[in-house]
């Protein structure tokens, strides 16, 4: 679902965005809704941490890892140092 927010700025800034907006094919909304999402992408660090595990994920399965290999290695580790 999706909700609707008002703001206020500028009116040069209003023109500049909707002129990038235009440059790049997408419109005014398209570029307020990215920048917000790029906003919170960067500042919240559950979502940075996700994102890290969903990296860290894809890597470890593009190369064969799995599950249970992830498991004995952690195994292992822990018998080292105790």
């Amino acid at each position: 679902m999706t909700t609707q927010m008002i703001i206020r700025i500028d009116d040069e800034v209003k023109n500049r965005l909707n002129r990038l907006a235009r440059i790049e094919g997408k419109t005014t909304s398209e570029m307020v809704r990215g920048l917000i999402e790029e906003y919170i992408k960067e500042r919240d660090i559950g979502s940075y941490i996700d994102n890290l595990w969903n990296r860290i994920g894809k890597k470890l399965k593009s190369r064969g890892v799995t599950p249970a290999t992830i498991e004995k290695a952690i195994i292992a580790g822990r018998k080292k140092r105790g």
